[in-house]
């Protein structure tokens, strides 16, 4: 069942035809069942009719030999009863069969009887229902009956009923018994040929349907293959276009698009290659006089306590910017790292909450001056991962650090939790928090909060967005939440095998202090 709604989900041709197919058997239903209530209604009006006018023909004429047979004996009025019910009835199958007979009216009294049937007819197959209606009618009176004969068979009967008088003998029913066997066999066999042309019909109109869907599904098919291999980076396909009907408009327009397609990710492709090339030729070039730079600034600073104060100032605030220069630069050959897919990482088993307080102690002295501090959470004094221990301490420092310059003076609560196949840290700060733009651009490169660039502390802007390389390079994930004035909470998710994918969300991105 769940391969046919599959089916039927990813197939539009199915649903087509399965919908003109459904379609198509409710008009033909309704279409026979009213063909065949017209037919039926008439064939039985028909043989109603014809039936009517027998039987009617039939008892008058019977009335008539009786009238004739006044004042004759017995034996000469049953003689007379035997030609009506001889020339009435047929000899032939039951299915043809026309029978006659004669019951004795209620309350007649008279000694001769008369009472007789044809061909063996069981006289009850007349129901007391016609009986008084032919009793209290003078003229024909007619009914659907079971015609049952002695031997136990059965056929479904017309019957036609009338008073009549017998010379010597009083009141009697007079019946006419006409069979429905071959009316009823010819409404079948209509019944069943309207069923064999409406499911061929539907067939036809299936196939047809089926021909005409696969002519338009298949250009719509070869669209979505070769824009799926787009997105797989092959722009060589193209649609075949061979008439100049709208499939055809459509193809073209496809083509075109394709082909603009390619020229401009192929222009884009070599924007972002001269663009990774001059940031990595950049920053190598600057390796070597920014060595030369810090060997300089290192002795000028060794010597900075003979300088005058402004001096010495000057030469301290040297040394702080050429270490950020030099973080700089080690980002940028990061990013370079990772545009140009060659960042690998050096898996080792480490202990994640020691990394944790380690990092959190190195900036414990930062986080002082900006009077916060660093609070850890873990669910165990010890959780293992198999990861690239340098890459997930840049992670956390890069966390940890953001939460310090974000803090707003107020306590940072980091916390470690872990499960079997994966390890989640979550670092949620109570600061200045993010407002719905920021967090859609937090971890683009060279991004930051505060545009003005005027606070005591910041990086280079490549944190963040390093951070979340880092992360999927371990197929892994870093998420962010923020509300402005609420604080911001980071979440990092990783596997605790490097080489496997996170199986689930350990922890909330909405923190639980948050109250919308």
């Amino acid at each position: 069942m769940n391969r046919i709604f599959l089916r039927l989900r990813n197939s539009l041709a199915t649903r087509v035809i399965i919908s003109t197919v459904l379609l198509s058997l409710g008009v033909v239903y309704l279409t026979g069942s009213a063909l065949n209530s017209q037919l039926s209604t008439g064939i039985k009006k028909v043989n109603l009719d014809s039936s009517r006018i027998e039987a009617r023909s039939t008892i008058f004429s019977a009335e008539y030999r009786f009238l004739l047979a006044q004042g004759e004996k017995e034996e000469a009025v049953r003689k007379v009863i035997n030609d009506v019910i001889s020339s009435a009835t047929s000899l032939t199958s039951n299915e043809n069969a026309r029978e006659v007979v004669f019951i004795r009216s209620p309350g007649n009294t008279r000694n001769n009887d008369y009472e007789t049937t044809s061909n063996l007819v069981d006289a009850r197959s007349i129901p007391e229902y016609l009986s008084k209606r032919v009793r209290k009618n003078i003229d024909l009176v007619w009914s659907y009956v079971n015609i049952s004969y002695t031997g136990g068979s059965s056929i479904p009967g017309l019957a036609f009923g009338q008073k009549v008088q017998i010379p010597g003998a009083g009141q009697y029913e007079m019946y006419m018994l006409f069979s429905l066997a071959n009316q009823n066999t010819t409404l079948d066999l209509i019944s069943r040929l309207l069923l064999v042309t409406g499911s061929i019909l539907v067939f036809l109109i299936a196939l047809i349907v089926w021909l005409v869907v696969r002519q338009v599904v298949r250009p719509v098919r070869e669209a979505a293959a070769i824009a799926t291999q787009f997105t797989s980076g092959d722009f060589r396909q193209r649609m075949k276009v061979v008439s100049q009907d709208e499939i055809a408009t459509l193809g073209t327009a496809f083509n075109e698009m394709a082909e603009s397609l390619e020229k401009q990710i192929a222009r884009l492709e070599n924007l972002s290659r001269v663009q990774q090339r001059f940031v990595s030729d950049v920053s190598h070039e600057l390796r070597t006089p920014l060595t030369t730079l810090r060997m300089a600034s290192e002795v000028i600073n060794a010597s900075r306590d003979s300088f005058d104060p402004i001096v010495a100032r000057s030469t301290e605030l040297l040394v702080a910017q050429l270490d950020r220069f030099e973080r700089l630069l080690e980002d940028l050959l990061e990013v370079s790292r990772f545009d140009a897919e060659v960042a690998v990482i050096e898996a080792v088993d480490f202990d994640i909450v020691s990394l944790a307080n380690r990092c959190a102690e190195d900036l414990a002295l930062v986080a002082k001056e900006r009077s916060t501090e660093l609070r850890i959470y873990s669910m165990a004094e010890n959780i293992s991962v198999k990861a690239d221990i340098r890459r997930v301490e840049r992670i956390l420092r890069n966390l940890f650090s953001n939460a310090i310059d974000h803090a707003e003076e107020k306590p940072i609560a980091i916390t470690i939790l872990a499960s079997d196949h994966d390890v989640a840290v979550g670092v949620r700060d109570h600061g200045i928090g993010l407002d719905e733009n920021a967090l859609t651009r937090v971890f683009d490169r060279f991004w930051r909060a505060d545009p003005s660039r005027a606070r005591t502390r910041g990086g280079t802007g490549l944190g963040l967005s390093i951070a979340l390389e880092d992360a999927r390079l371990h197929n892994g994930e870093l998420e962010a939440w923020g509300r402005p004035g609420k604080g911001a909470h980071f979440v990092l998710t990783l596997p605790r095998q490097s080489s496997h994918g996170i199986e689930s969300r350990l922890i909330k991105l909405a923190p639980d202090d948050f109250q919308a």
